[in-house]
């Protein structure tokens, strides 16, 4: 059984969970900056690699992400690959009886707890987009100063096109 563990560098703190994580028999230990917005790259890579019979240990159950739904994510993803959660503080673990109580209260909350909004690229006005295409510019860079995606730019000129034929 491997024990990975895994701690954000953003809290006060994070060298003490580092070592602490590693006196509880971390094997492996990774960390992650967590600046601004959420990126949990290398909590995504964790889970990808663990196997069966492994064990992911956190400080706390918010290293997992923002709120309930992120850390319900994490449990089911865990739960597929045959491995287990292990949070310090509280003292839960997803071993026997306390992952059916930690999921139904991750559920819980979640039922409850207000969904983020989707984000959402601004809209391109299709003349933007075809001042930029008759300057020059090419689609992909048309996407990315207009901050809308490359299909975006596309349709906007296929349909400018149909419109002048």
């Amino acid at each position: 059984m491997l024990r990975i563990g895994y701690v954000r560098l953003k809290d006060a703190g994070s060298a003490e969970d580092t070592a602490a994580l590693k006196a509880l028999g971390c094997q492996v230990v990774r960390a992650e900056e967590t600046e601004g917005a959420w990126r949990r790259s290398v909590l995504l890579s964790i889970l990808e690699f663990i196997g069966a019979g492994d064990e992911l240990v956190v400080m706390r159950l918010d290293h997992l992400g923002e709120g309930s739904r992120a850390a319900l994510e994490v449990l089911e993803r865990l739960e597929a690959r045959g491995a287990k959660l292990y949070v310090v503080e509280p003292d839960i673990s997803t071993a026997g009886e306390g992952a059916r109580a930690l999921r139904a209260a991750l559920q819980a909350v979640a039922a409850v707890e207000p969904v983020p909004p989707a984000r959402r690229r601004r809209a391109a006005a299709a003349r933007d987009i075809v001042e930029l295409q008759r300057a020059g510019v090419g689609p992909v860079e048309i996407a990315r100063r207009l901050g809308v995606s490359r299909m975006t730019v596309w349709r906007k000129l296929k349909a400018y096109e149909s419109c002048q034929a």
